[in-house]
């Protein structure tokens, strides 16, 4: 099987995740079929970015990847990287990616995580 061209780490203990992660993993059928587009559950893999300076806590805390080159991609990046694999969801990727409005997708992003991390540590989903 060829290396896949992305690896996405998340935490399945979030249940906001876990279904945003279950939806694009029907929509990426054939892609994850394929081995060209991986989702691996963080909580059974614990150190699998730490040479990346990647903890358990960044990877609950906001969606990590690695692409094809090796890079590590965070939060926002790394929807937009899996909308490029779906299939009619690559318009989603260049409006929320592009040069003008990615520093407002991240930013977005990031706060809407920080509140998602502190609603599942306040109900003990770690």
């Amino acid at each position: 099987m060829p290396k896949p061209l992305l690896i996405v780490w998340y935490n399945t203990r979030c249940p906001v995740c876990d279904a945003g992660v279950s939806r694009q993993k029907r929509r990426l059928i054939d892609a994850v079929k394929a081995g060209r587009v991986e989702f691996r559950d963080i909580n059974f893999e614990p150190e699998a970015l730490s040479a990346y300076g990647a903890s358990l806590e960044d990877i609950r805390r906001r969606l990590h990847a690695i692409d094809a080159e090796g890079r590590l991609l965070v939060g926002a990046d790394v929807a937009i990287a899996v909308w490029r694999f779906t299939p009619g969801e690559g318009w989603l990727a260049r409006l929320f990616g592009n040069v003008i409005t990615l520093p407002l997708t991240r930013f977005g992003y990031d706060r809407f995580a920080d509140l998602l991390y502190a609603w599942n540590r306040h109900r003990g989903r770690w």
